[in-house]
């Protein structure tokens, strides 16, 4: 196509419509379209969404599998668990935390929701339980204690209830456990009427909606994650895009979960920070493409625009 020729079919782009007009409600059309997508979302929704699958409690835990309970509350007591080795936000540890390479990226958001597992997960709710002799006497013998003899009873309690049939607090040989036996039983108790979720949640206030310390609590022992397997949400089953049972999930995170079922991520102990890491590289390589030599060349390269086009190149030539 010569300049001239360009020119003139330029010109005749920018001249003034001469053409028929009609009338166009856009109001109308974006009220009908709006209907149209509620009506599709509700029907849509009632066929194909994710069941509300109903909350697991820490009263259903205790119930269902008073074993695994056990071994988890001793686990909290002598500052073992998941949660009390998880660094921050919960616990102020130099060494634990997910790292970026040599950046230590959890440690540098700090302290923000601070737990003592033994305080906050057994003792300061035993202490709200009144009128039981025994259960005053055991916390008096267990505060009382140097750490070094509440570490040896816990830690002798948790070897025997490892040895235990079904992790049955019932079934531990007998031995020198101290007040910890009382205790672990008093809290399953507590735990099977409903009243240590209660307690957890109204530690700092009467009236509260953060579940943060219960869901710390579940999330140590194994039975959430036994019951999330089954749904197969485990994080090997490409548990964050799916939903429970056969039901769509959320394709759209594919891509970010995908990661952690190849190595290395699915063996590494950082695999988060690794995840993370590498999503915000590719992230950035998504916006820094018009930049990029070579790779910004391809739509032209590879010609689709023509075929989106094709109406214009045909007249065009």
């Amino acid at each position: 196509m010569t300049r001239a020729s360009r020119r003139a079919e330029e010109d005749r782009y920018a001249a003034p419509w001469t053409g028929a007009y009609r009338r166009y409600d856009l109001v109308k059309e974006f009220v009908a379209a709006l209907g149209v997508m509620a009506l599709l979302t509700i029907v849509l929704a009632a066929v194909f969404s994710s069941p509300d699958r109903k909350g697991i409690s820490l009263a259903e835990w205790a119930r269902n599998a008073p074993g695994d309970f056990a071994v988890t509350a001793v686990a909290e007591l002598d500052g073992t668990s998941g949660t009390a080795t998880y660094g921050a936000p919960y616990t102020d540890d130099p060494t634990a935390g997910q790292k970026l390479g040599p950046l230590p990226l959890q440690r540098w958001g700090g302290v923000r929701h601070p737990v003592d597992t033994a305080n906050d997960f057994v003792l300061n709710p035993l202490s709200a339980v009144t009128g039981n002799p025994a259960l005053t006497a055991a916390l008096g013998q267990y505060r009382s204690a140097d750490v070094k003899q509440q570490q040896a009873w816990t830690q002798a309690y948790a070897d025997a209830l490892d040895k235990a049939p079904d992790n049955d607090p019932a079934k531990v040989a007998a031995g020198d456990y101290g007040p910890v036996p009382v205790l672990i039983g008093e809290l399953s108790g507590l735990a099977r009427s409903g009243g240590l979720e209660g307690q957890l949640l109204t530690q700092e206030a009467v009236y509260q909606t953060n579940y943060t310390k219960p869901l710390l609590f579940l999330a140590d022992g194994s039975y959430l994650e036994d019951q999330a397997r089954a749904e197969h949400l485990g994080g090997d089953q490409w548990g964050m895009m799916n939903e429970t049972g056969r039901y769509p999930g959320q394709a759209w995170l594919w891509l970010y979960t995908f990661w952690y079922q190849i190595k290395p991520f699915s063996t590494s102990d950082n695999a988060d920070a690794l995840v993370w890491g590498l999503m915000m590289l590719l992230s950035l390589g998504l916006v820094l493409v018009p930049f990029i030599p070579g790779l910004r060349a391809l739509p032209r390269r590879l010609g689709v625009y023509r075929l989106v086009w094709r109406d214009y190149y045909r007249h065009r030539g």
